[in-house]
């Protein structure tokens, strides 16, 4: 039976596809980085879900109730009484979008050079705060993560007997603090379950490591755990969502995905009144006055607003569903992607999809590209272009060569999938002519954001694989 969408359309924003020719002119001019691709020479956008999906009706009306005083803003009330009765945390912190929270949180807790962030599967910007702050980041997530065509329910959970094995092994003031990222964006936008947080809290507990959630799917993570963890088929999401948080200390979260929103973030924690007064007074050098912090109060109103409709159970069968089926019109085609099909986006297995191409060439860089070519689609290679770098300034190898394709949520209807799925497909049939890519700039941080690269030509080695580049 189908199940239709629980809203209807009531705005519709014109979008062109650009020829092929064009298309071509346009990746070359953008060094073959689709970041760098002007929005409007792209067809259909799955880039990311981070601040590209539609606002409801509620949340446009919400903007015009904006307290845009500098302090005391009723707009922050109104947010912070939304996530305390969603979390179950006491202190909450507005900030501009997820980054202002780990840039504010990170530095406190993070208190000498090269102590551990333990988490399931860090993503680019958390990993990259954690570095910037003198931490060091270490992945657990189970191994079945790693594997794209086992079908296991929970492939975000984190490893709780090497997590255990870690910390027994290891000093406690050489451990900053655990960091499980629900849903785990990295693996595939795959959920952590409940089970698993109950016991990695009971470890952190056993050695005295504090618990944080990146917490920017969190919806999506709890519908998962309804539909597939024993015993929760009759909770409701709301539910759900305050046990999940009853086993962390505090959160960091990038209210553009699961808020609903455009912009904005938060930082809540359950109870520490000492932690909450530190990162109070670095919020506000950083990002703004506590009742604000980085937001006008329409955005916290849109804010408040998002969070409640995000736990919504039609909305997150909708949402889901809708990924659900583009993967596997995906599948259907013969294109490999991780299984099960995440919360958020389709992940196709480049590794499987262009097996010729080497990592330190890219391929699923490549085959982001080539479906940009193809039909003007622009999806965000995750792999070992966005790994990067180590310390000494070798090329690292991810695990997984994924090209990630984020669904906008209450964006684009099966259509837009279905024609972005065929595309796929068309180029499943040419895959073996499609050639890898090289850097010619990167700057020395979160270098995918803006690198440069060129295309490797036939029996050309790749001279950059162990060479730090900057500009000129």
């Amino acid at each position: 039976m189908v199940r239709p969408e629980p809203y209807r359309i009531k705005m519709v924003e014109p979008i062109r596809l650009i020829s092929r020719e064009e298309r071509e002119r346009r990746i070359a001019e953008a060094g073959y980085n689709l970041f760098a691709l002007r929005a409007e020479d792209v067809f259909i956008d799955l880039l990311t879900d981070s601040g590209t999906g539609a606002m409801s009706d509620a949340q446009w009306a919400a903007l015009l109730r904006g307290d845009e005083s500098y302090a005391g803003s009723r707009s922050f009330s109104r947010l912070q009484e939304t996530v305390r009765e969603l979390t179950g945390y006491r202190y909450v912190l507005p900030t501009h979008q997820g980054r202002g929270a780990e840039h504010v949180l990170f530095p406190l807790l993070i208190t000498r050079p090269g102590q551990l962030v333990i988490g399931n599967l860090h993503f680019d910007t958390t990993r990259a705060h954690i570095q910037l702050a003198g931490g060091r980041p270490v992945d657990l997530v189970i191994p079945e993560a790693y594997d794209t065509t086992v079908d296991h329910p929970f492939k975000g959970n984190l490893d709780v007997d090497r997590l255990e094995a870690l910390l027994k092994s290891t000093p406690r003031d050489a451990v900053a603090f655990i960091l499980v990222t629900v849903t785990c964006n990295s693996a595939g936008g795959q959920p952590v379950s409940l089970a698993n947080l109950r016991a990695v809290r009971a470890v952190a507990d056993k050695y005295g490591v504090p618990v944080f959630l990146d917490a920017a799917r969190f919806a999506e993570n709890a519908y998962f755990i309804k539909m597939r963890e024993p015993g929760y088929a009759g909770r409701s999401i709301p539910s759900i969502v305050k046990e999940m948080f009853s086993y962390a200390d505090g959160l960091t979260m990038s209210a553009k995905k699961d808020g609903l929103v455009n912009i904005g973030g938060l930082l809540a924690l359950r109870d520490d009144e000492d932690l909450f007064r530190r990162c109070q007074a670095r919020l506000v050098p950083f990002e703004g006055f506590p009742t604000y912090g980085g937001l006008a109060g329409r955005d916290m109103e849109a804010l408040a607003e998002g969070l409640r409709e995000a736990v919504d159970e039609d909305h997150l069968a909708a949402r889901i569903g809708q990924v659900e089926r583009f993967g596997r019109w995906l599948e259907e085609a013969g294109v490999p992607v991780q299984r099960p099909i995440g919360g958020h986006a389709v992940y196709v297995d480049a590794k499987r999809f262009l097996p010729h191409v080497p990592p330190h060439q890219f391929p699923a860089q490549a085959l982001a590209v080539e479906l940009y070519r193809e039909a003007g689609v622009r999806g965000v290679e995750v792999g070992s272009f966005l790994l990067g770098r180590d310390e000494e300034g070798r090329q690292q190898t991810a695990p997984m060569e994924f090209l990630r394709l984020a669904v906008p949520r209450r964006t684009y209807t099966d259509n837009h999938l279905r024609y972005a799925a065929e595309a796929l497909e068309r180029i499943m049939a040419r895959r073996d002519a499609i050639g890898g890519f090289r850097i010619v700039y990167e700057p020395p941080v979160l270098r995918h954001f803006t690198a440069h690269l060129a295309p490797v030509s036939a029996g050309c080695p790749q001279p950059f694989a162990n060479e730090l580049l900057t500009e000129d």
